[in-house]
Order: C-alpha cells, then structure tokens, then sequence
C-alpha cells in the first residue's frame, strides 16, 4: 500500500468507522465513496465492533522474506456483525487450536519492521477471545 494512502486512510482504519449507505444500508469497510450496490454517493458513519467470527483461516509455512521470522503463521477472515469480512493474522494460538467459527478479538499490534531505519507499522491482528 502506498504511504500516502496509508496516511490518508488511518484515522477510520484504526478506529475501525465503517461507511453504511444512506440509500441501501450497505456497509464498506473501508469506507467507499460510491455504493458498489447502488451507486448512492451518501454514507453514515458506524465503528465495527472488535469481535468477529473467524469464517476461514490458512496456515502460511513459505512467507515473504519480512515475514520469514514469523513462520509458519496463520491468516484469517473474520465477520463482523456489522456484515463487514477483515482479513489478519491470527495470534496468540497454536494453529492446531484454531477453528472456524471461533470468537476473535481484533487488536492493534507490530506488523513489520521497514528498511534500515527501523519505521515500524502497525495493523490488525486477531486474537481468540478469552
């Protein structure tokens, strides 16, 4: 993802705000500036809420070279009630333990160390709930 998009999306990614259309009700996460489902240009502002169930999950054993450390390590979607689908890794679990259906808990956490200068970035992360 490009910097300045990244700068520019963070507010309503980091409080999870989710777009729900005026017109149709449907809900973008992120936000949309047009409905895919009817083509309204009017939204409401809604936060999802932090526990979602996991629909589907895979274990990743060969990852990219930044994520090399962290191998092997699962990803997942989770559903909101909100009807909204995130897709993150899931942590603090043993794969074996993991199970569709399951509760998580969405948190912010590390995700990646960039280049010498040691810029840090932050994003979602699933986590069962206890």
């Amino acid at each position: 993802m490009f910097p300045a998009r990244v700068a520019r999306e963070m507010p309503h990614r980091y409080r999870l705000e989710a777009a729900k259309c005026k017109k149709c009700g449907a809900v973008f996460f992120p936000h949309r500036l047009i409905c895919r489902e009817c083509g309204h240009r009017e939204f409401d502002t809604i936060n999802v809420s932090a526990i979602g169930k996991l629909i589907s999950y895979t274990v990743i054993h060969t990852p990219a070279s930044q994520f090399k450390d962290e191998s092997p390590f699962a990803l997942g979607i989770c559903e909101f009630l909100e009807g909204v689908k995130i897709t993150a890794q899931v942590v603090d679990i043993a794969a074996a333990d993991i199970k569709t259906g399951m509760d998580l808990q969405i948190e912010f956490r590390r995700v990646q160390t960039d280049g010498h200068a040691g810029v840090i970035g932050y994003g979602y992360k699933f986590v069962p709930l206890i």
